[in-house]
């Protein structure tokens, strides 16, 4: 039974001193190799790229029993920087990966990630992830510099996605309100989750998904708190006819076909996953090195599920999602 973590993260020191050339709201200080990351006053923390290396990496999966990671960068993501920085960044990221990819084959497939605040250029880099690199992925910020996931603009990454048949693996960002919990250390806590759903909502009800069916959408952390709140998000459109301009069926319906990864230190989150969803759709990860794979195995180990539903989730039904062997 072949094992994918399907969300693992790298960080090329090269796209941490393209960081560093920012002047936007986004910036980054180096001391002795470790960055200081700053979002303005929201929220700031410590980018060591050491702990990123792919040789660790590789000695964690092994001694996890993991076969291959779908490796992606984290936050910041290029489309928060300046546009020629952006589109640096991407280019950057999207080589280092592919790099990976050719160096460890077998071990490694990658998601690419775009310049969304200029969307030529994110197009064009997109061709050239899937066609050139050989990219399995494309990552979906919870917010594109502000800009909510469902503004108009980002409808040809909708096509060109649905088309190529490249899934958009949702990952959260700092959010756009992120003073009002930047005390407490509350953004990564529940700020993180909560815009991610935010944004799958958003998705869902824009009609993104009506207009684009066969559109393959991964929503991190089991789902955040959507699956938990769907309930009254269809009480909301289907007996109270609320924000169903622009969808047929019930949120829920849409939400059922998206990707769930089973990010969370807690078997409980997992299994109500898990009973919301079903084996056919959701995917192991760990969120490596940010969290230990064995911390995420531990609490898998735990479902209450079948062992052919196992094997789905560990990697049956990321190989079939992601196009692997």
């Amino acid at each position: 039974m072949v094992i994918v973590d399907c969300q693992s993260h790298v960080f090329p020191k090269e796209y941490a001193e393209i960081i560093r050339k920012n002047t936007g709201s986004v910036q980054a200080q180096e001391k002795d190799g470790t960055y200081l990351v700053s979002y303005g006053e929201i929220y700031t923390f410590t980018l060591n790229t050491q702990v990123y290396d792919p040789k660790l990496k590789l000695k964690d999966m092994d001694a996890a029993g993991i076969d291959i990671s779908m490796v992606s960068t984290n936050i910041p993501g290029p489309e928060r920087l300046l546009p020629e920085f952006g589109i640096e960044g991407a280019r950057t990221i999207n080589d280092y990966i592919a790099d990976l990819c050719t160096k460890y084959p077998g071990r490694f497939y990658g998601l690419a990630s775009l310049p969304l605040q200029d969307m030529p250029a994110a197009m064009n880099e997109l061709k050239r992830a899937v066609h050139d690199l050989y990219l399995r992925g494309i990552i979906l910020y919870s917010h594109i510099n502000g800009k909510p996931v469902d503004s108009p603009e980002f409808e040809p990454l909708y096509e060109q996605a649905e088309k190529l048949r490249i899934p958009l693996v949702l990952h959260p960002t700092v959010p756009t309100w992120g003073d009002v919990i930047k005390q407490y250390s509350m953004i990564p806590m529940i700020g993180l989750m909560i815009d991610t759903s935010i944004a799958m909502l958003r998705i869902i009800l824009s009609g993104i998904l009506e207009r684009h069916p066969d559109l393959l959408i991964v929503h991190p952390h089991c789902g955040g708190v959507l699956p938990y709140l769907m309930p009254r998000v269809e009480d909301q459109t289907e007996v109270k006819g609320r924000g169903k301009e622009n969808i047929k069926a019930s949120p829920g319906e849409y939400y059922r076909k998206v990707y769930m990864d089973l990010v969370s230190p807690s078997a409980l989150a997992m299994q109500y996953a898990y009973d919301f969803s079903d084996s056919d759709h959701l995917l192991f990860g760990s969120d490596h090195p940010w969290v230990t794979i064995d911390t995420i195995m531990h609490h898998f180990n735990l479902l209450s599920i079948s062992e052919d539903d196992k094997a789905k989730i560990l990697g049956l039904n990321a190989c079939r999602l992601f196009r692997i062997g």
